[in-house]
């Protein structure tokens, strides 16, 4: 765990992996799902070390964690959308690039990927950011704002995040002349959390083949952006 700064000068726990060789390498942000940064979120952050990236999962819940969906939706409801995109994770990325990263992305699932979405509106020293079925309300997204790559893995099936807004969402960054890429699997939400089918909630459902292809995806656009 360390400790970063944000514009504000307040200051932000995280969870730092480090690659083998970090000298000068590039950096990812990790966003959680709505359960907090918990185990899962962390092994994400190692996998993108064990790929050659830096990795920092803030703690958006500064050390509260959620075992139940109705916690979750208590702790993500409590949580300032825009101060968290604009502070904590604008302060993560800045915290990269001022100790090493010269190119930094942002990535997210669930809650995490709506708040990648607003990062790339927020934060003008990302470098590319990949969405993981979240989507905020279209209100709220300034396609404009979007300068950098964007890449986002979408499931057809979402309870969550309706297949219609993901259209939508679409059409937008394409009116904007966002450079965007987007995928959509025949899953359901969370596809890629191999503890889903723990959780206990039928809207949730891991997939190995959607997730395999869509970290495929994922690693074959951080090498092409960030290195």
């Amino acid at each position: 765990m360390i400790q970063f700064t944000r514009p504000d000068g307040k200051t932000v726990d995280g969870y730092l992996a480090e690659p083998a060789n970090s000298a000068n390498a590039p950096g990812v942000v990790v966003l959680q799902e709505w359960w907090g940064l918990d185990d899962e979120v962390m092994s994400v952050a190692d996998r993108l070390a064990k790929a050659g990236y830096r990795a920092l999962v803030p703690d958006l819940y500064r050390g509260k964690l959620a075992l139940e969906a109705n916690e979750a939706e208590h702790l993500m409801n409590d949580l300032n959308f825009g101060d968290a995109a604009s502070q904590d994770v604008r302060g993560a990325v800045q915290y990269l690039k001022a100790t090493g990263s010269s190119k930094v992305a942002v990535t997210g699932f669930c809650m995490g990927g709506a708040l990648t979405i607003l990062a790339a509106c927020n934060v003008p020293e990302l470098d590319a950011s990949i969405v993981w079925y979240g989507n905020p309300p279209l209100e709220y997204v300034n396609a404009e704002a979007i300068s950098k790559p964007m890449l986002a893995h979408w499931a057809l099936h979402d309870e969550f995040f309706a297949a219609a807004g993901v259209d939508q969402l679409e059409e937008k960054l394409k009116h904007a002349g966002v450079n965007y890429e987007f995928h959509r699997y025949d899953t359901k939400h969370a596809f890629a959390n191999p503890k889903s089918d723990s959780r206990g909630m039928p809207p949730l459902k891991y997939d190995a083949d959607a997730a395999k292809l869509a970290w495929d995806r994922t690693l074959d656009f951080l090498k092409k952006h960030l290195t």
